[in-house]
């Protein structure tokens, strides 16, 4: 299938360097790619910006220098290579997960395209995917939650963070939240977080968490911070609790002794983004997935909240406040 209106150049944004977001260099004369085989090539209308961005950009995901990131966005197909294409057509309305987002156009795997239900408003799509996929995978794989267990979530106010904690609530959970303003603490309440403590503000944040949960502990940690949380992680976690680092926003953790771990008997789970790509590594398993996530969108109404779309010509500046938290909810950019 083919498209006659294919382009032959587009806009994008290569990655020369690893480094700050300086090295994400705006360019209006890439190449648009050719499909290959078992792959479509999409026009993205939206592109979702995650923070693992920043840990391809700054080279913790052994990406090489010279090409395009961004691992998510939604548009629509526009023509295909050889192979099977899981019947997609010209013209479908699509979301995937595939490396190269950062552009107008992207040829990728059709195993990981998901056609986007009609009741889905534009953007919202690009908005929920990966996010989603991560917190659906962290609640309902990596560490389920019981009904009346306290759970702990960092930056609750985050992509990530509020739909963990609309998850959580539809658990029956008890949440925890951290956030460092007034604003994200009102919007982790709004998403279904119990409490929420300013951990800019709250002294002792162990101590806080013992008060709330009279004294027991949090059977669940889920923490995209990383190394500013590490101590406080152990310290509040409960007897047989697991600690799930998902993120390592404020650097990587410092080893943990087993030790301490042992006295608890606790778990530690570190998935990385590749475990989402495990979950979703077949195309039906792909589907089933990403069935879920559309479903509690649609049926259960769960919030997808889009901080603000940008220019894709503004990519530095967008780097530049998503690692400055001056972001809430989801980030996209538009070619």
């Amino acid at each position: 299938m083919t498209s006659a209106s294919t382009p032959k150049i587009m806009k994008g944004v290569q990655m020369k360097n690893f480094g700050g977001p300086e090295v994400l260099q705006y360019k209006t004369d890439l190449p648009v790619p050719v499909p290959r085989d078992g792959e479509v090539l999409v026009k993205n209308d939206f592109i979702g910006i995650n923070y693992v961005d920043v840990y391809w950009r700054i080279g913790m995901m052994g990406f090489a220098p010279g090409g395009i990131i961004g691992r998510e966005a939604e548009g629509t197909v526009l023509s295909a290579g050889p192979g099977s294409v899981n019947d997609l057509q010209v013209g479908d309305r699509v979301v995937y997960l595939a490396m190269g987002a950062y552009a107008e156009y992207t040829a990728v795997p059709a195993s990981t395209v998901y056609v986007i239900p009609a009741e889905v408003e534009p953007g919202v799509a690009a908005a929920a995917l990966m996010q989603g996929l991560t917190a659906l995978n962290l609640t309902h794989k990596i560490c389920q939650v019981k009904k009346g267990d306290w759970a702990l979530v960092h930056a609750a106010a985050g992509g990530t963070g509020l739909w963990l904690c609309q998850l959580l609530k539809a658990q029956g959970a008890k949440t925890i939240g951290t956030a460092g303003t007034a604003e994200k603490i009102q919007l982790a309440k709004e998403n279904g977080a119990d409490f929420v403590i300013n951990y800019h503000e709250e002294k002792d944040l162990v101590k806080r968490v013992e008060e709330i949960t009279g004294g027991h502990g949090v059977s669940v940690i889920y923490d995209g911070v990383g190394k500013n949380q590490a101590q406080n992680n152990v310290d509040v976690v409960a007897k047989d609790g697991t600690i799930v680092t998902y993120g390592v926003a404020s650097g990587i953790p410092p080893p943990i002794s087993p030790a301490k771990l042992a006295a608890k008997n606790v778990r530690m789970v570190e998935p990385a983004e590749t475990a989402v790509m495990r979950t979703v590594g077949t195309p039906l398993e792909f589907k089933k997935w990403c069935d879920k996530l559309f479903d509690a969108i649609i049926k259960d109404k769960m919030n997808v909240r889009i901080h603000d779309t940008y220019p894709l010509s503004k990519i530095v500046t967008v780097h530049q406040d998503l690692e400055g938290r001056k972001t809430t909810g989801k980030v996209l950019v538009k070619p």
